[in-house]
């Protein structure tokens, strides 16, 4: 198991480049590996025309990676990778063809809408034969099925709240206030080692996994990429503002239940405090920032900017869209005994 003082989630070294998944997440890194961030790069703009010329699968493994890595460079970036790759004019290109195929697939699955309390009610309302990850885990879940969960969610909770942070600056009053909030206990309340990142990477260390910051990219498949790539997507982009407030939302109101019900499965499992105390904490705190979120960011970003409404339901739908095809494939694959990862984890290794 990787130790405290080794793990390069700690000491902050960044994760190496990803495997290829198809063309689209080979030309990426080829290009981020080989060249300059102001040399030509012919890989990138062939792959960029590939994508109007093949119309790839837009919630596909291959673009999902490409996406991804893309995204990484505005977070910890990649080893040996130049940091000017962040703003190079030739992957931006490429990420927003990406960007634009993913963003219309979204669209047309989720339809249009713009009633905010109607939507957040249906989020509220979890029917009573609701049976998702979360209920299966709690009552029949084995420990290789508790590892794989969090490996899957690492792509997520070791930057915790990093993708809602862009969301600060293009709010202004009391949303922007109440956020700051939220976001200030997502971090720990000025307490690193209570960060939320943290006690995921605590978590992970107790199941016997490494925490290393994108130790895992390589097994996490498209159905997880795509949720933590929606966050990012909306984050970046101020047009997605009204969208990205909706997905926080959304995703508060989940969290408090589902995270009731995984620290009930993970003591029953035997868990370590460690382990079950990311879950615990997320009941209490996420039961309060649901109501903030909802009031007072939400309430706030409408009353000044109304026309944000669809944009609004839009980021709610987006998350339960994403997040229900995850649902799906994890109990699919272990009602049928098979790794829900693109690859089995050794037993009881890292």
């Amino acid at each position: 198991m990787t130790t405290v003082a080794t793990s390069p989630s700690r000491t902050g070294a960044r994760p190496p480049l990803p495997a290829a998944r198809g063309a689209l997440s080979e030309a990426v890194p080829a290009a981020l590996s080989r060249l300059e961030p102001a040399d030509p790069a012919p890989m990138l703009d062939a792959a960029r025309a590939a994508i109007s010329r093949d119309a790839p699968d837009p919630f596909g493994e291959d673009l999902h990676l490409a996406l991804y890595v893309c995204y990484e460079l505005h977070y910890r970036g990649f080893d040996g990778v130049d940091d000017g790759w962040e703003w190079a004019p030739a992957l931006l290109a490429l990420r927003g063809a990406l960007e634009r195929r993913f963003l219309a697939a979204l669209r047309a699955e989720t339809g249009p809408g713009d009633d905010v309390e109607a939507v957040l009610a249906e989020v509220l309302a979890e029917p009573a034969d609701a049976y998702g990850v979360s209920h299966y885990l709690r009552d029949k879940g084995e420990w290789w099925q508790v590892r794989e969960h969090a490996v899957h969610r690492s792509a997520y909770h070791l930057k915790e709240a990093d993708p809602h942070a862009w969301l600060i600056p293009r709010l202004r009053g009391q949303a922007k206030a109440a956020l700051v909030a939220v976001e200030f206990d997502e971090f720990g309340g000025g307490r690193g080692e209570d960060m939320h990142s943290q006690l995921f990477a605590d978590l992970m260390e107790d199941l016997g996994l490494d925490p290393s910051y994108g130790r895992y990219l390589d097994l996490v498949p498209a159905r997880m990429l795509a949720i933590v790539n929606m966050m990012s997507l909306f984050g970046l982009h101020r047009s997605l503002r009204g969208a990205m407030a909706g997905h926080f939302a959304a995703a508060e109101i989940t969290t408090a239940p589902a995270a009731r019900r995984m620290a009930a499965a993970l003591e029953r499992l035997g868990a370590g405090p460690r382990c079950v105390r990311f879950h615990t904490e997320h009941i209490e705190a996420d039961a309060v920032h649901e109501q903030v979120l909802r009031h007072d960011v939400l309430g706030d970003l409408l009353a000044r900017e109304p026309e944000l409404a669809g944009d609004v339901v839009f980021g709610v739908r987006a998350t339960e869209f994403l997040e229900g095809r995850f649902g799906e494939h994890l109990l699919a694959s272990w009602r049928t005994g098979r790794t829900s990862l693109l690859q089995a984890l050794p037993t009881g290794s890292v």
